[in-house]
């Protein structure tokens, strides 16, 4: 295990703009706030989704696309930095209307509403290659 004590820095409240990505919102207030690592929760609306899951035995993503409207039942990640860009590592739960759930690594939504929570910290995250899991995972 790494870990590390972080100070925080700031803790912003958002409002997503509808129509933008929702991944990208939140890597945009993170640059706002000029955050070179945050924790964030978020809830909402998205009117399409594209969510990922890692195979570990192929050491690939799939990419699940869903065109329909999904409630943000929650939102949960951080941002980092991953080659030279700050990343949102997102996770979300997604609800259909009959109150089915959808979880995984959220790629990319179209906001239709949104909320965020974001606190920033005094540190800097970044992301390297790991050769175990095959993914950039923090330093």
């Amino acid at each position: 295990m790494q870990y590390r004590e972080v100070e925080t820095t700031g803790e912003y409240l958002a409002r997503l703009d509808n129509g933008a990505d929702w991944r990208e919102e939140i890597e945009g207030l993170a640059a706002e706030a000029d955050a070179d690592a945050a924790w964030f929760a978020a809830m909402g609306a998205v009117q399409d989704a594209e969510v990922w899951f890692y195979d570990q035995e192929t050491f690939e993503y799939e990419p699940v696309e869903f065109d329909e409207h999904l409630e943000v039942a929650g939102c949960v990640g951080n941002v980092s930095w991953l080659n030279g860009d700050r990343f949102a590592h997102t996770h979300a739960t997604l609800s259909r209307p009959d109150g089915e759930a959808l979880a995984g690594h959220l790629n990319a939504a179209t906001v239709f509403a949104g909320e965020v929570y974001m606190r920033t910290f005094d540190t800097t995250l970044e992301r390297e290659h790991d050769e175990t899991t095959d993914l950039d995972l923090w330093l």
